[in-house]
């Protein structure tokens, strides 16, 4: 799994601020802002963290994964395509319940290398890759873009960095936050605990 920012709104803290001083009539303050974005936060006045957006490139993780991602509310998304794509060599992600049994771990390479070779079969038999497509696995990796804004995206990562939430999204959560935060982070520090 590799997750890139790609593009994040410049001094989005000092936005988020401004748009936030408008509503109370206020001065901005340099000095403040991370305690006045944090009570925002606290009081649930999140429509201002909308002004920060940021866009991600993620890839190596699973099409289950994606399919997790893409339901989310308020993103756009654009993602590798099978339809378009040949697969004939397709990459997969190993689950860790899997990847610790030699047995269970050997059995299941020899399912992606059968549906690697089926796949290909289609395709010589003049199937259209996007026929030949269903053969394919939810294990196999994808790359896709995200875009969201700072409010969405705290609302994916409290959904999606909870306990109960599968492992992949969960780490594709934390590499997310953990970029966020480093750009800011007044906004996703609550986020961290």
């Amino acid at each position: 799994m590799k997750i890139e920012l790609l593009a994040i709104t410049q001094d989005s803290e000092a936005l988020i601020e401004k748009g936030a001083r408008i509503c109370y009539d206020s001065t901005e303050n340099p000095e403040t802002r991370k305690q006045f974005i944090q009570n925002l936060i606290k009081r649930g006045h999140l429509g201002v963290i909308e002004h920060g957006v940021a866009t991600f490139r993620i890839e190596g993780v699973s099409r289950a994964c994606s399919h997790q991602l893409v339901r989310s509310r308020i993103c756009s998304f654009n993602q590798r395509s099978q339809r378009y794509v040949k697969e004939s060599e397709f990459k997969y992600v190993i689950p860790p319940s899997i990847a610790k049994d030699r047995d269970k771990l050997q059995r299941y390479k020899d399912t992606m290398a059968r549906l690697r070779n089926e796949y290909s079969i289609m395709l010589k038999d003049g199937i259209p890759p996007e026929d030949a497509r269903f053969v394919l696995p939810n294990a196999c990796e994808t790359e896709l873009i995200m875009t969201a804004n700072f409010r969405e995206f705290r609302h994916f990562l409290k959904q999606r960095l909870d306990s109960h939430s599968q492992w992949e999204i969960r780490k594709l959560a934390h590499e997310i936050l953990i970029k966020l935060h480093e750009q800011a982070p007044s906004v996703f520090e609550d986020l961290l605990s």
